[in-house]
């Protein structure tokens, strides 16, 4: 595992419940006064015509720096708002966001010891030829080190701050406090199913033993693919709170797109494979890994093979679902509007009572949104508007409460995986033949067994 490593500043976790409540409340006012009155209101506008979120570099910074000291759920979810895109946050702010998916503050080394002897014992350094105390990443719910085991084994562990475990329920009733209060949530949306589901995910992202079992369930799933690689897990130095794997080597796939014109053909290939593995985590193997981070995602320049590094958001996805969105993907398709509006609400996407305004609504977003499946040959994901038609278009439906349903829970964490697979592909500004991709998965059963 291997993500490339910097000076970082280390701070203790923040672990009691009110001085959390304290920096996501002083994040929050950040952005509130980043944004102004206009802006909340802009936010939260049906107005199609609004643009960008201005929230000014300096504010965006403020955050950032809140959020990456505190960790934990909190930061989890402003991982989530770094993927929007400059064309939402604006290419300074957007910038400065993004350092939420990789640059976390880390743990001082006395709280890395304490960690590591709760873990491995007292003589835990005894335990490794080698032990870079630098991080090498770190995130939301631990950091990454580098070390050679005493046997030689060349590793990166993957270490859980003191305490993110435990803050979980509270981070979120916090959030939830926070979204409740704020005036940026629509009158009737069922704000407490999102943050159970949300809950129920953090609590998996954050047992390391169910993350390892994860990746060896997800490899078994792939079986001998060339182009995709994960990293093998150690179990004699893993515990519920460390995760021993081999550290393997590559560039974060985003950086690709820093590399110009001689990155092209990497970058379309790098798109492909990831968008032809989401198919096959829904269609096949029925195991999604549903964490969008971009430094999620490594590739081996030399070899053009698809590193896979986090595996703690891994769901299994029910063959019924699986179904209902196969017969959803070829309605969108072929403009099978009646096929469509059925799928929707098996999902939870319209109520029972959805007046005939907001099935029109949902359907010309569904329409929308599946733009590329029905593009013949290669997709120009940087030539492309449609997230930013997408994002006006949803938000407004959003705001306006024209989109009347509560989706079954199963369908947040897919549609986190989708939106980050198609943002990624945007970032990397890809061209990539989509309905090639997807036609064999619309045609045929889920495989028996997968």
């Amino acid at each position: 595992m291997s993500r490339g490593g910097e000076d970082r500043r280390s701070r203790a976790v923040p672990s009691n419940r009110w001085s959390r409540l304290y920096h996501l409340g002083r994040a929050t006012g950040d952005m509130a006064l980043g944004l102004g009155w206009g802006g909340l209101r802009g936010l939260t506008s049906s107005d199609q015509g609004q643009g960008r979120i201005e929230l000014s570099p300096a504010h965006a910074r403020r955050i950032t720096e809140r959020l990456g000291r505190m960790r934990g759920a909190v930061m989890k979810m402003g991982q989530l708002m770094s993927m929007d895109g400059t064309d939402v946050l604006g290419p300074e702010v957007a910038e400065i966001m993004g350092t939420l998916r990789h640059e976390a503050d880390s743990m001082p080394l006395s709280q890395l010891d304490s960690v590591l002897r709760r873990e491995l014992g007292k003589g835990w350094l005894k335990r490794f030829r080698e032990f870079d105390f630098t991080p090498i990443a770190a995130a939301s719910i631990g950091q990454v080190h580098r070390a050679v085991a005493a046997d030689g084994r060349d590793l990166a562990l993957k270490i859980q701050f003191p305490g993110v475990r435990e803050s979980i329920d509270s981070d979120l009733d916090n959030l939830g406090f926070v979204l409740r209060h704020s005036g940026l949530m629509p009158r009737g949306l069922q704000l407490e199913s999102l943050l159970d589901e949300a809950r129920r995910q953090l609590h998996r992202e954050a047992d390391y033993e169910a993350e390892g079992d994860a990746l060896e369930a997800y490899n078994h799933a792939l079986g001998d693919d060339p182009q995709i690689i994960l990293p093998g897990v150690h179990r004699d130095l893993s515990t519920p709170r460390v995760l021993a794997m081999d550290y393997v080597h590559g560039v974060p796939v985003d950086q690709l797109a820093d590399r110009g014109d001689a990155a092209a053909e990497q970058r379309d290939h790098a798109a492909a494979l990831l968008s032809r593995l989401a198919l096959r985590e829904l269609f096949e193997f029925r195991l999604v890994q549903t964490d969008p981070n971009f430094s999620n995602f490594l590739y081996d320049t030399e070899r053009g093979r698809l590193v896979l590094l986090d595996f703690g958001a891994t769901h299994a996805i029910r063959p019924e679902l699986v179904e209902v969105y196969r017969r959803m993907g070829r309605a969108a398709q072929e403009g099978n509007r009646t096929t469509l509006e059925a799928c929707s609400r098996e999902l939870g996407y319209l109520d029972r009572d959805a007046s005939a305004e907001q099935v029109a609504a949902l359907l010309e977003l569904l329409e929308m949104t599946s733009e590329p499946l029905r593009h013949q040959g290669p997709y120009d994901f940087g030539a492309s508007d449609l997230f930013e038609r997408v994002y006006h278009r949803g938000r407004t439906l959003f705001f306006s409460d024209r989109l009347a349903g509560s989706p079954v829970s199963e369908t947040l964490f897919l549609h986190r995986k989708f939106m980050g697979t198609f943002m990624l592909c945007r970032r990397l500004q890809a061209r990539v033949d989509l309905r090639q991709i997807f036609d064999p998965y619309l045609r045929s059963a889920a495989p028996t067994g997968a």
